[in-house]
């Protein structure tokens, strides 16, 4: 198989709701397609991914949090190339949550508002701010299968999307019957795939939790994110990419979803995140997060292409504490205008005082 000249990165999120007995239906989406064992019930409730790529190589970290009582799950991923699988760093989730939490600032206003006195007798004078081609290999190829937690990992080649379905089937990895066509794009290109069945160590254990993450690395020249598997969706979708990678980056349009937004966009600090720095390779990478909301499943009509904006402009969210400005526990306003109106009252009184004064006196008749 040719070398792969693309690569994408992962993160989406996956809503399963109740699945009926035998094989549920799956909500797709761009990083392939998850469903339950049968006759279970499973809930993803969120899908976190981490993309490193240094413009050669591409690595994906990815951490599913599931509930229900699914004994066992199956899910896929198209890579575009060879692919090593191995368990990754717990610790990079929670480092990454705090070098893009947004900044909390406080600001102040003069003139009282709705929720202030006079205007209402309860105000606290506290508002919530909101921030701003042909082969002739084998129909398909087993290139490795290794267990790594709680994941059951195959990595696959294949030249036919029927005939890796029916692979999957056989060696227990349930997955949707249509999922085939969504595939058939991929197979044309000559894509690899990751196939992952999730099943708990240990016997008679269900789904839940927080599961191990997965660390997934190929090599890249390209950035690209494989969204039209999420066609087969039919429920919304919300996409959220953390990538970190020499330059802020941005997906090229919209490809049949809202507007992509920009939640974070920094250099990662040298000391205080080990774990980033470890998938950064001791380096100081640009880390842009974006997040995008496709209502429309079915107008995805292209993969993400992700290329470097022209600058690395930095860009953090600010939620404002927006607060009456105050003076010893009083409204600054109302001092204000009660000093105003103190002066008014002395300058009226010294006026009518001088004006007395003034008053020539009268010297009665002799």
């Amino acid at each position: 198989m040719r070398k792969a000249q693309r690569a994408f990165l992962v993160v989406c999120a996956l809503l399963l709701t109740q699945l009926g007995s035998l094989i549920a239906p799956a909500y797709a989406c761009g990083c392939g397609a998850m469903v339950p064992g049968r006759q279970a019930t499973m809930g993803v409730d969120r899908e976190t991914s981490v993309v490193r790529w240094d413009g050669a190589t591409e690595q994906i970290v990815m951490r599913f949090t599931v509930n229900g009582d699914a004994r066992e799950a199956a899910w896929i991923m198209p890579v575009p190339g060879r692919a090593d699988v191995e368990l990754g760093d717990p610790a990079l989730f929670s480092e990454l949550d705090g070098l893009t939490a947004p900044e909390f600032r406080t600001r102040y206003y003069f003139w009282p508002r709705g929720d202030d006195w006079p205007f209402a007798p309860d105000g606290d004078g506290l508002s919530a701010g909101a921030p701003l081609p042909g082969s002739t290999a084998p129909p398909v190829g087993v290139v490795g299968r290794e267990r790594l937690g709680d994941f059951d990992v195959a990595r696959l080649t294949a030249t036919d999307p029927d005939a890796l379905g029916d692979w999957l089937d056989t060696n227990g990895f349930d997955l949707p019957a249509d999922l085939a066509t969504g595939l058939r794009p991929y197979v044309e290109r000559e894509w690899e795939y990751v196939a992952v069945r999730l099943a708990p160590k240990e016997d008679g254990a269900t789904l839940s939790g927080t599961l191990d993450p997965l660390r997934i690395s190929f090599g890249s020249d390209r950035l690209i994110y494989p969204m039209r598997l999420s066609r087969l969706a039919d429920q919304p979708q919300s996409l959220g990419l953390y990538v970190l990678a020499d330059h802020r980056m941005e997906p090229r349009d919209a490809i049949g979803g809202d507007a992509p937004k920009v939640r974070f966009a920094g250099r990662v600090p040298a000391a205080g995140s080990p774990a980033v720095g470890e998938l950064a390779g001791g380096g100081r990478p640009f880390l842009t997060a974006i997040d995008q909301y496709f209502p429309h499943p079915e107008r995805i009509d292209a993969d993400h292409e992700l290329r470097a904006t022209a600058s690395d402009t930095p860009y953090r969210q600010i939620h404002y504490d927006d607060k009456l400005r105050e003076f010893a526990g009083v409204p600054a306003w109302l001092v204000t205008v009660g000093g105003v109106f103190a002066v008014l009252i002395l300058l009226v009184v010294a006026t009518a005082v001088l004006r007395v004064r003034r008053r020539p006196s009268v010297t009665p008749a002799a």
